[in-house]
């Protein structure tokens, strides 16, 4: 439990000094999943930002917490912003909360958690509940490092583009989507990056909880003929490495790098830090290699 020293640092607000701004995680489905300190912020700040109050109302509720509730929603987050600042700076503490998990992790937040630095108030985190490390951890996929998508842009064309960008990364890609594009984002993962082990975890920390690990044909055929409900976290596997034929000539590995897709620039790039060229030389190479496709 937190000392009386830690509560007066987080809470006790000092005469003329701004009040402090607290990121606090709420839970993602199983409302036990709060921490006891996400618990006691909330019960003292003076006012809770909340994404959806409707929302956040029933979480209050639920632990017998009164603290007013100003909205902090999406459409409105830079005006709502300019106001929980005005707020802070006459000394008054604030809790930010999102609906589920954590603020500003694909989730309003960003913008007044920057605002709040800029104008010199004290940001702290209540750290807990996330959708990404809750799927991370039951995944069973051993690499450490990963990229981590958000939400894939909404409209196919978008997300093409994002997908093809990242052909070639290694790294796991985590990201979240709703029910009613997780058809489509699949078909588009299996169509892009081919067919690689996927997991799959929906309605996390919830009731119909539903997590596995499939191929990518396996599970975009099966929600394709499915009524998907509450949203998902996909981690798809990275490419795998392909290792480039040893080269000394600077021709010889620029051509390697094209006939795997990489852009100009990543070969470049590349091939400058492996050969210790200068990046002008390869770059020179490299414009009439891929001026030729």
């Amino acid at each position: 439990m937190p000392t009386k020293k830690n509560k007066k640092q987080e809470h006790t607000p000092l005469p003329g000094r701004p009040g402090v701004l607290y990121v606090i995680a709420t839970p993602i489905g199983n409302l036990e999943d709060i921490t006891l300190r996400a618990v006691r912020i909330l019960g003292e700040v003076d006012v809770i930002a909340a994404e959806d109050t409707r929302h956040t109302r029933k979480l209050l509720a639920h632990l017998g917490i009164s603290t007013p509730l100003v909205s902090y929603f999406k459409d409105k987050e830079q005006a709502r912003s300019e106001k929980i600042i005005r707020m802070l700076l006459t000394g008054r503490q604030v809790g930010l909360v999102s609906d589920a998990g954590t603020p500003g992790i694909s989730d309003p937040g960003a913008i007044l958690v920057k605002a709040a630095l800029e104008a010199g108030i004290r940001v702290i985190p209540i750290p807990g509940p996330s959708a990404l490390t809750a799927a991370l951890c039951v995944a069973g996929f051993p690499d450490t490092s990963f990229v981590f998508l958000g939400f894939l842009p909404s409209r196919a064309t978008a997300r093409r583009l994002l997908l093809n960008s990242l052909r070639q990364e290694e790294r796991d890609l985590v990201f979240y989507e709703s029910p009613r594009r997780l058809a489509a984002s699949l078909a588009q993962c299996l169509e892009i990056l081919g067919d690689r082990q996927v997991f799959w975890a929906r309605e996390l920390t919830k009731l119909h909880e539903e997590l596995r690990t499939a191929q990518l044909t396996e599970l975009a055929a099966e929600v394709a003929g499915r009524e998907i409900k509450g949203e998902s976290v996909l981690i798809v596997k990275g490419a795998a490495p392909v290792a480039p034929p040893p080269a000394t000539d600077l021709t010889a590995a620029l051509r390697w790098h094209h006939e795997q897709d990489y852009t100009l620039k990543e070969a470049v790039q590349r091939v400058s830090r492996d050969l210790g060229l200068p990046r002008s030389q390869v770059y020179q190479e490299a414009l009439a290699i891929w001026n030729n496709r």
